[in-house]
């Protein structure tokens, strides 16, 4: 088996601890989602449709229980309309302060994945160099003929690192990507649910793209 030089070990704990924090990471950010209510649809069909069908009391009561993101956000805009009812302008900017602070909230932290997939890549070039600079200081300091396995050797290292930098970046890149297309298919629905909840009961087409 071939044995590692302390700097390509350190590369392979650099790799490791990358690995580790992406996994960690991305768990983190699964829990966060499911507490969240990141995706609940449903229930937010179920609250504009009693507020839309002049069922306001169940609507506000369904909202309150705050199960889900666009629940939240509806609550605010509830609470907006209902403060002020000649004042669409008040309730729709509550709901997008609300919307603003939940987005910060599922956002957080990927850019921890991000960073995941631009250091590994380059942590495994790095190796790549390390064992290329073993591999021709192995052929620069040999009298005659090269031993082929010294050789290989550190060429294995270096195809080593950079497989598994490349597959840790492109696991992590499709995490990331996952996170982010739930992101912003929250970020179309908030825009939905505070146009229907504002100016549904004008025009009840604005809940079209809920559905």
């Amino acid at each position: 088996m071939q044995a590692f030089d302390p700097l390509t070990l350190a590369v392979f704990a650099a790799l490791g601890f990358l690995s580790v924090l992406a996994i960690t990471v991305a768990l983190f950010k699964s829990i966060q989602f499911a507490r969240l209510g990141v995706g609940k649809r449903r229930r937010a069909e179920e609250i504009l449709d009693n507020w839309l069908s002049g069922r306001a009391d169940e609507a506000v009561r369904m909202a309150t229980q705050r199960k889900s993101v666009l629940a939240r956000i509806l609550q605010a805009v509830f609470s907006g309309v209902q403060a002020k009812p000649n004042d669409t302008t008040y309730a729709e900017e509550l709901g997008r302060q609300t919307a603003i602070i939940e987005l910060a909230q599922m956002t957080d932290r990927l850019r921890t994945l991000d960073m995941v997939v631009q250091a590994a890549p380059m942590l495994g070039l790095l190796g790549t160099v390390i064992g290329m600079i073993d591999a021709f200081s192995a052929l620069a300091a040999s009298e005659g003929a090269v031993d082929p396995t010294t050789l290989a050797g550190g060429i294995w290292t270096a195809l080593t690192t950079t497989a598994l930098g490349l597959a840790i970046a492109l696991v992590t890149f499709f995490i990331a990507n996952w996170f982010e297309s739930r992101i912003d298919r929250e970020r179309n629905l908030i825009e939905t649910v505070i146009s229907a909840a504002i100016h549904g009961r004008l025009d009840p087409s604005a809940t079209a793209k809920l559905r």
